[in-house]
């Protein structure tokens, strides 16, 4: 994984009468594929505990299947609390349960602390949305034919919303990216710490241009993959 401390023990361009392309390769290859892995590994850990969360958000709110106001309320308050922290500063408030887990707090695997808990809140939000969308004449036709609750989440629920839900997929994966860049501060790994420490502390333009490059790449495929299964779903339920 990323070393931010051995990163600036390693030979630096300014200066230098020619770029070494060989180093300049490897190191932006390496540093790519940990923001990948990161925010993969992220998206999917937030998917993991956002998701419960954002059905539990719509089905125990007035009038649904699992009604519970002062559970809905709760969850409510404590969701927006989380979402109201700037991620620089909730990647510094985490730190201490970022060590307890990991061991440590810089390094791409570190990072994967914040990141996903920062996108947890935001999961369940995206997903809470998206199951609002369906038509409640829907959820009442699987009542009346006796489903349960389990049933109608399963069947209806989130078959229904499914394309909405592979959108904030891609949504949130983008954000991570983002998100993964400004762990790069404290030595999170990825192109974030490639640029912070490169890029902008030594003044490395081109490793810059590169890293912002390769982000848009990211977003742009993210977006289009995301896209594209989206009418998928939407093709399936035709």
């Amino acid at each position: 994984m990323f070393d931010a401390i051995a990163l600036l023990n390693l030979p630096s361009l300014v200066g230098a009468a020619s770029v070494d392309f060989s180093w300049l390769i490897e190191k932006v290859s390496l540093a790519t594929w940990e923001t990948i892995y990161m925010v993969i590994i992220s998206t999917a850990l937030a998917y993991v505990m956002g998701l419960p969360l954002g059905v539990i958000l719509v089905i125990t709110e007035k009038g649904h299947i699992l009604e519970n106001i002062p559970l809905n309320s709760i969850l409510g308050v404590i969701v927006n609390v989380f979402r109201s922290i700037p991620f620089i500063i909730f990647l510094i408030l985490v730190i201490p349960l970022t060590k307890l887990i990991v061991g440590g707090f810089i390094g791409t695997v570190a990072s994967m602390v914040p990141l996903t808990l920062a996108a947890v809140p935001f999961v369940a939000r995206l997903v809470e949305t998206s199951l609002k969308e369906i038509d409640w004449g829907l959820i009442e036709a699987a009542l009346s034919m006796g489903a349960n609750a389990w049933q109608i989440i399963t069947k209806v629920l989130l078959p229904e919303a499914s394309p909405s839900l592979i959108l904030g997929v891609a949504i949130t994966t983008i954000n991570l990216v983002s998100y993964s860049a400004m762990a790069g501060i404290v030595g999170g790994g990825g192109l974030g710490t490639l640029a912070y420490y490169y890029g902008y502390q030594r003044y490395q333009t081109l490793i810059l241009l590169i890293t912002v490059v390769i982000l848009v790449i990211m977003v742009q495929g993210v977006q289009v993959l995301g896209d594209t299964l989206a009418a998928r779903a939407v093709n399936r339920r035709r």
